[in-house]
């Protein structure tokens, strides 16, 4: 069987299955289609040699047991291919990286500063807060480093610190619907956003919400400077070793936000091409029934099937 990359490069913009419009409507939030924000997704030619070595998808999704989400997004905003790209996936901790962006671009418009402080005290403290417990004692940080924080180690304190300081929950939804993602949606702080109940939309999102979000921030809506900080701060997180970047193929680089529920793994990456190419590429795994070295795994093979694809694909010219 053909991989299913192939599809979705050749006709992204086909209307959803009856099903998935069903299931889109039972949602409390519209989901839109985030074909409609971004250009047309360019055709591509693909040698024979690239899909016999490029693994289906849906194969790796069922040795892992789980459901299985991907989009990767162009640095002009076309969504060159996914599988599972419109259903809806935990965000987890992958909310951190549009919440990092969010502080960026409220420092740029002058809502706060970077440098302001924030206090917290023993109370503030979650399990997972490595950064903000070193500083306990100093008893504030701020907002530039808790930015930092909740990207490069995932900070649980730190983002929970910051939240309030963009209107809660709903603001960071707000601010993403303001930057054209109609899906994703933060309903909770940590630890309770990760709950993950089947059938429950609140805090999450979609592969391809995500990736054009993500996108859509870093090529275009963040000012230079502001994307350069946080391009840094996703290529200083460690927390993705053994997701996508373990599956870049050679010459490629990548700097990543990752999202862990206990029943969902997530990575939301910048990648780079050797030739310069950079693009966002989102995957979800959830529910997976093999341990949590195998769902990682499955990640890395995944992002290595989208992006040696991609890397052997050429345009056809074909708009």
């Amino acid at each position: 069987m053909k991989t299913l990359f192939v599809l979705i490069a050749f006709a992204l913009v086909a209307a959803p299955s009856m099903a998935a419009e069903k299931k889109q409507a039972k949602e409390p939030v519209p989901t839109g289609r985030l074909d409609s924000l971004m250009p047309a997704a360019p055709r591509y030619l693909v040698p024979q040699s690239a899909l016999a070595e490029v693994r289906n998808p849906k194969e790796i999704e069922a040795e892992t047991g789980g459901r299985l989400g991907v989009a990767l997004v162009d640095a002009n905003g076309a969504l060159i291919l996914g599988f599972n790209r419109d259903e809806r996936f935990a965000m987890c901790s992958t909310f951190k990286a549009p919440l990092a962006a969010a502080v960026l671009i409220g420092a740029e418009g002058g809502k706060f500063g970077l440098e302001g402080t924030i206090p917290f005290g023993k109370d503030d403290l979650l399990d997972y807060a490595p950064v903000v417990k070193k500083n306990l004692k100093r008893g504030r940080m701020t907002m530039g480093e808790l930015a930092q924080a909740a990207v490069e180690v995932s900070d649980n304190s730190a983002a929970n610190l910051l939240l309030p300081m963009l209107g809660g929950p709903d603001g960071l939804t707000a601010f993403m619907r303001a930057h054209g993602d109609t899906v994703s949606r933060l309903d909770r702080d940590e630890p309770a956003l990760n709950e993950n109940v089947e059938g429950d939309p609140r805090d999450t999102t979609s592969p391809a919400a995500m990736a054009g979000l993500m996108g859509r921030l870093i090529f275009r809506d963040m000012a230079a400077e502001s994307a350069a900080k946080l391009r840094a701060w996703l290529n200083a997180s460690s927390t993705g070793d053994k997701r996508i970047k373990a599956g870049l193929p050679e010459g490629w680089t990548s700097g990543s936000k990752t999202g862990t529920c206990g029943t969902a793994y997530n990575d939301v990456a910048l990648v780079k091409s050797p030739s310069g190419d950079e693009y966002i590429l989102a995957i979800y795994l959830d529910r997976p029934t093999v341990n949590a070295a195998k769902a990682e795994a499955a990640i890395a093979e995944t992002a290595q099937a989208a992006l040696s694809f991609v890397g052997r694909a050429q345009k056809s010219g074909l708009e």
